[in-house]
């Protein structure tokens, strides 16, 4: 495959043109063209304001909301995917900021205090969910103000963005692989769809065979090529992805665990307990309860004066 046509593949978001700019500043709502599973060679820096919804990265299935932060490195796929009702729009759903390798590299050989910075992005080529809600609301006026601003303040802005989020030690790395093994453009257009197929229907029963059907593809084939762009089998990947659902549903807390089983797309008790154990190393309702313990810990930290910015 050429370089062109590598570049303007559907799924490939090509940003090469900065308007002689170091970083790019974006907010899109939801519905988008940019929603989408994709990669490109920029690091993304992505704030939700708002919604709620699954966030794919390289492998990794979680949920987001409103005040989520997220950092992926290059050529690492991934996709958010509000749920909203089907006439539902958002205005602006994403803050985002995009940045390249070429230019912390070359800045770091003149200005050697931006060191400091790459074990951060080196954890961003797995993809990093930051978890600390102080950092997070720095991290969002930080990004208003670089929304605001142009030229050598808006870089100045852009660094102290990073230095914060470099001293953040709250956080979750979140793909088991990297981009390398993932980004094959080639099949990633196609799993982008899939995806979206999936995501539309998993709270039911739902087959390879369906989804293949739907593709257009034989079962055998589209198993192999939905594992190569996702790091998953597709039994794998639904199961996580009905585990996420069920996760959001635990935190809230209004549902019984019998009916999180099955509104998560589970169609038996058994099976669902099982899976929760495997994937998160305890059981639904001792989720919940580290789940409820967490949330009133953070809300304590943030209300505790001197309270350091990271946990």
């Amino acid at each position: 495959m050429t370089r062109l046509a590598r570049a303007t593949d559907p799924s490939y978001e090509l940003m090469d043109d900065h308007n002689g700019l170091s970083i790019i500043y974006r907010e899109h709502g939801f519905p988008c063209p940019l929603v989408r599973w994709h990669f490109h060679k920029e690091y993304e820096l992505h704030l939700i304001v708002a919604s709620s919804g699954k966030v794919f990265v390289g492998d990794y299935i979680g949920n987001f909301h409103p005040e989520t932060l997220f950092l992926t490195g290059p050529n690492l796929p991934h996709n958010w995917i509000s749920q909203v009702a089907d006439d539902e729009v958002v205005p602006t759903r994403d803050m985002l900021v995009n940045f390249t390798d070429e230019l912390l590299g070359s800045a770091s050989s003149v200005f050697t205090e931006l060191k400091s910075l790459a074990p951060m992005l080196e954890r961003a080529h797995y993809g990093i969910e930051f978890r600390c809600k102080r950092t997070i609301r720095q991290a969002t006026d930080l990004m208003q103000a670089i929304a605001g601003s142009t030229g050598v303040t808006r870089l100045g802005h852009f660094l102290i963005l990073l230095q914060l989020l470099a001293d953040c030690d709250d956080y979750q790395l979140l793909s088991g692989v990297t981009a390398v093994q993932l980004a094959d453009e080639q099949t990633i257009d196609r799993t982008n769809r899939a995806v979206d197929y999936i995501f539309s229907h998993y709270a039911r029963e739902l087959s390879l065979e369906e989804v293949a059907e739907h593709m257009g593809m034989k079962p055998t084939y589209f198993s192999r090529v939905f594992k190569q762009a996702t790091g998953r089998s597709f039994v794998e990947f639904v199961n996580r992805l009905r585990i996420s659902k069920s996760c959001e549903l635990l935190v809230d807390g209004r549902k019984h665990v019998t009916d999180v089983c099955f509104e998560s797309g589970f169609n038996n008790i058994s099976n669902f307990n099982r899976r929760f154990q495997q994937l998160k190393g305890m059981t639904p309702s001792h989720y919940r309860r580290l789940a409820v313990q967490r949330l009133t810990e953070q809300n304590i930290a943030l209300k505790s004066p001197g309270t350091s910015s990271a946990k």
